[in-house]
C-alpha cells in the first residue's frame, strides 16, 4: 500500500495551546485510529530502512513507542524503550535535553543495546529535534551506531534536523 500523504496530513489535528500556549501540538491520536492509514505509515518507515541491517529500534516515549513498535516487529528487530526519568526499573544511563517548550530527561537500560548494535531511532515528530539528539547520544554511549531517525510528521520550521548532525532523516510528512 503506498503512503497517501494528504490522509496522513488530515488525520493529524492541530491542537492549538497545548501543552501551553504558543504551541500548536501536533496530535496523531486519528491517525492511529485509521487502520489503513497507521499500518501505512508503519509500513513506509520500516521499507525507508530495510536495506540499512537494523538490529534494534529504539522508541521514544510516549508516542514513539507506538509507532516504533510495530516498525521493529516488520523489520524483524527488537524494541528497546527510551523512557522518562524514574520510568524504568533497572540501571539506567541517562540524558537531558530541551525542547521547544521546556526540558526533560530521558532513560535507557544500560544493558539495552550492545556495542556494535546498529539501532533505528523513531518517534512520531521531530520538532526541536532535542528528544532524538539525547537518544542518538544515549546510544553512543552504549556504544550503539544510530543509522537513521524515522518520524511520521516533521516540524522543520523548528530546525530538528541540524541537531541530528548529518543523521539520515526519513520524515513522512514534512511540515516547512
Amino acid at each position: 500500500m503506498a503512503l497517501d500523504t494528504d490522509l496522513v496530513s488530515a488525520l493529524v489535528r492541530d491542537v492549538v495551546d497545548f501543552p501551553e500556549e504558543g504551541v500548536v501540538f501536533k496530535d496523531i491520536t486519528p491517525l492511529l485510529a485509521d487502520e489503513a492509514a497507521f499500518a501505512a505509515c508503519v509500513a513506509a518507515l520500516a521499507d525507508a530502512f530495510a536495506g540499512a541491517a537494523v538490529d534494534k529500534v529504539v522508541g521514544i516515549e510516549a508516542r514513539g513507542f507506538i509507532v516504533a513498535a510495530p516498525v521493529a516487529l516488520r523489520l524483524g528487530v527488537g524494541f528497546v524503550p527510551v523512557r522518562k526519568a524514574g520510568k524504568l526499573p533497572w540501571q539506567v544511563e541517562r540524558e537531558s535535553y530541551t525542547l521547544e517548550y521546556g526540558t526533560g530527561c530521558l532513560e535507557i537500560h544500560s544493558d539495552a543495546l550492545a556495542a556494535g548494535e546498529r539501532v533505528l531511532v523513531v518517534d512520531d515528530v521531530l520538532a526541536t529535534g532535542g528528544t532524538a539528539s539525547a537518544v542518538t547520544r544515549l546510544a553512543g554511549r552504549l556504544g550503539s551506531e544510530v543509522v537513521g531517525f524515522g518520524c511520521i510528521l516533521e516540524l522543520g520550521f523548528l530546525g530538528g534536523r541540524a541537531r541530528l548532525d548529518g543523521l539520515r532523516i526519513e520524515s513522512l510528512v514534512r511540515y516547512p
